[in-house]
């Protein structure tokens, strides 16, 4: 998942175990290149997807990778176990090297999930200054009320973790069917919010993150590519301005 910058000469000595007073030599030689050009700076900042050469031969050669997958129940948001099916083993081998998930589903949960290998990516998805909304459609055992939705909007008193919940997003749909939005995710948090109101969630399905909606076509267990605008205009995105 790491995805910081690194000094050149640094990266290169880390990389090959080449002493890094031989790597200087090596770059004022003009024998490395950074994406195609001539690289003779040791100062130069170089991250996870930038190509590297020394000599005409790769040193790093990645591309970043967003990926959607459509989760079903009974699956692991986990890239191993011992148990359990994982999300990883649903995508394609030849895709697998490196992706980490952004943004986790419990075992019975489905729905929308996120995978990349840009570690950079993932933490802007997550971190609470964005606050960006994660919404999810809730099957319920009883009947919901309008009193369901103020207690929603006030936020719950969790006395495990001495905290109270953000307020969040409840949209009745039905009888027993209702949208539910969070910027926030902790443990269990949608079916402890019900909890307290002593209704049981059937089901749980996440249908966005930000921008990103759940492609309608996938089938549960199928995967695809993000766009470049999906991957531009969510909030993580360093093209997207923060909601402070």
């Amino acid at each position: 998942m790491t995805s910081k910058s690194a000094r050149l000469d640094r990266f290169l000595s880390a990389r090959t175990g080449i002493k890094r007073g031989d790597v200087r030599l090596l770059l004022a030689r003009g024998r490395v290149r950074v994406d195609g050009a001539v690289a003779r700076d040791i100062n130069q900042l170089v991250g996870p997807f930038n190509r590297i050469d020394l000599d005409g031969a790769p040193v790093q050669d990645r591309t970043p990778v967003y990926l959607m997958l459509h989760k079903p129940t009974g699956v692991v948001s986990a890239t191993r176990d011992r148990r359990h099916p994982t999300v990883l083993d649903l995508v394609d081998p030849d895709n697998r090297d490196g992706l980490h998930i952004a943004g986790r589903l419990d075992f019975n949960s489905s729905g929308l999930l996120l995978l990349t290998n840009d570690g950079a990516w993932s933490r802007r998805l997550s971190d609470p200054r964005w606050q960006i909304p994660k919404r999810y459609l809730v099957t319920l055992e009883r009947p919901l009320t309008a009193a369901a939705v103020a207690a929603f909007a006030e936020g719950f008193y969790f006395p495990y973790e001495k905290l109270t919940t953000r307020p969040a997003g409840l949209r009745i749909l039905g009888d027993h069917t209702a949208e539910v939005t969070l910027v926030e995710g902790r443990y269990h948090q949608i079916k402890r919010m019900f909890g307290r109101l002593r209704n049981r969630v059937l089901a749980l399905h996440r249908v966005a993150v930000g921008t990103i909606l759940l492609d309608p076509a996938l089938e549960a267990g199928q995967h695809r590519q993000l766009t470049a605008e999906e991957v531009e205009q969510t909030p993580g995105s360093p093209r997207a301005a923060p909601h402070l």
